[in-house]
Order: structure tokens, then sequence, then C-alpha cells
């Protein structure tokens, strides 16, 4: 993880402050970020990665929400097992609160976006379509899925900051590419490259490739000022070396995933740092 740990050097030295919607920010415009799936599992180790959170994310994610259309916040503590997660306070920001339709409602964010896309002739899979396209055409160029749907941004309680993924298949390895408009680099960008691997070995495991390589394209990609001596102290640690991830190889549908399925093997990290997460 040194190149993310240089990332946050090259901001906090070269970066431009700026003011935004939610505070100050010192930003880079388009970075990029790759790692080697081969070589270990990219978790951040010069502070605990929440392993849990991140893989019933996901799961969350490739649920569809609650399957009929609107993302359910409360299925994410269900699957997660804690009361408050890390879309609560995007179910309950002033911006968001008055137009939710039901307690934990979230609407069309992203595992919607990812199951069920709107269309003229109905209701699009676009996970069911990248891994049947893997399957059957895997040097196919389009083997994407996108969330940023214009048409929809005002029914999501959070715009898509990671926009779209692309897979890219040679010689039975399997590549992702995933681009990011807007960065939080302490806290966000962390869990992002956790759920893109996990995300990428998941589907790597059911159409019988192997996981290679990850690549994050960050957009605007910042530190918040809140967050400076969090990354101060961050930057004063040396990585360890990187932990092993085990799925249960029986696993051979993408809907059938478990939170029991995942552990992290070997996994050295530094203590937590806290900081608050903008909302």
């Amino acid at each position: 993880m040194r190149q993310y740990l240089n990332a946050l050097r090259d901001i906090m030295l070269n970066g431009v402050d700026r003011e935004g919607r939610n505070g100050f920010t010192r930003a880079l415009w388009a970075m990029q970020l790759r790692f080697d799936l081969r070589e270990g599992f990219p978790a951040v180790t010069t502070k605990k990665l929440a392993f849990k959170s991140v893989l019933g994310e996901l799961l969350w994610f490739l649920e569809g929400g609650t399957r009929n259309g609107r993302a359910d916040n409360n299925r994410l503590k269900e699957i997660m097992g804690q009361e408050r997660t890390i879309w609560t306070g995007n179910a309950e920001s002033s911006y968001w609160k008055p137009r939710a339709t039901f307690p934990g409602d979230l609407g069309r964010i992203y595992g919607v976006q990812w199951r069920s896309w709107r269309s003229s002739y109905g209701a699009v899979d676009q996970v069911a379509e990248a891994i049947k396209k893997l399957r059957e055409d895997p040097h196919d160029r389009r083997i994407m899925v996108t969330t940023f749907n214009p048409g929809e941004l005002d029914e999501m309680a959070l715009p898509p900051c990671h926009m779209f993924f692309h897979f890219f298949v040679a010689d039975g390895w399997l590549s992702t590419h995933m681009v990011q408009r807007s960065c939080d680099m302490f806290l966000g960008v962390p869990f992002n490259i956790a759920s893109y691997a996990l995300l990428t070995h998941m589907v790597a495991q059911v159409v019988g490739l192997k996981p290679h390589e990850l690549v994050i394209s960050l957009d605007d990609a910042h530190v918040y000022h809140d967050h400076f001596d969090a990354v101060r102290e961050q930057l004063l640690r040396k990585p360890h070396a990187k932990p092993r991830l085990r799925i249960n190889t029986s696993v051979r549908g993408i809907d059938d995933f478990t939170m029991e399925d995942f552990s992290l093997e070997n996994y050295v990290h530094d203590p937590p740092i806290k900081a608050k997460m903008a909302v």
C-alpha cells in the first residue's frame, strides 16, 4: 500500500485547497493506483481496515438493495450485524431524509443501479450481464457496470462516487478498472480499494478466472482539512506485508456469497486512527 501512502503525501504537499459542498479539502486531479492481486490483498496496514464493513456493504450492493428498486439501509444493518453503518449519516442527512419514502430508504443508489437499471424495455441487471459476457465472450471490450445514472441522481441519497467499473481478461486472468469521481483519500479510498479487490476475487471465482490487477482512477482526490492530523499520523507509520484473502471456493454464483465465506489471513495492522466522515 505504499502507493496509496505516496498519493496521500503528494496531496498534502502539492494539493490545492478548496471549499466544497461539505467542507474544505486539499485536492489533486486524476491520480491512478494499481494493485497486483497476485501479491496479496490490498488492505491498508498503517491503520485497521474495517473488513467486515467492506464485505457487508459489497454483499448488500450485490443484493441490489431490497431488489424491488430501492436500497434499504436497514438491510445493510442486518447483514453487518451493527446498528449504524457508513450509510446511516446519508440516510439521515437534511438533503435526503425529506425525500425518503420509508425508514432506511436510500433511493436508487449503487446496488439498485448494478442490478436493476431502468430502461425502456425493463430492468437491466448489469452485474449478471457482465458475468454472462465474461463466461461467453471474455474478450468483449464492453464488459462494464455503471452507476452514474444522470436521470436518477435526484433519487439517490448520495450520487455515486465510484461511477463505473470495467473488466479485462487476458490468458485466464481477470483485471478490474474502477473510476471514482470523488475520493475521500483518508476514510473512503482504502474502503473502496478493498471493496473492488473483493469484487474482482468474487467475479473471477464464479466465472472460472484468476484475479490479476485492480486499477483505480481517482478524479477529485482530496483530503479534508479536518483529517490533516490523522493523515500526518498515518504517514509516520510503515506499512506491513499484505494479508491473504481466503474465500469459500465452493461458491459458484455471485448471489450465493455470505459474510462467512471470507476471511483475511495474516492481517497485521497498526491501530485505528479516528476521523469523522463528511456527509
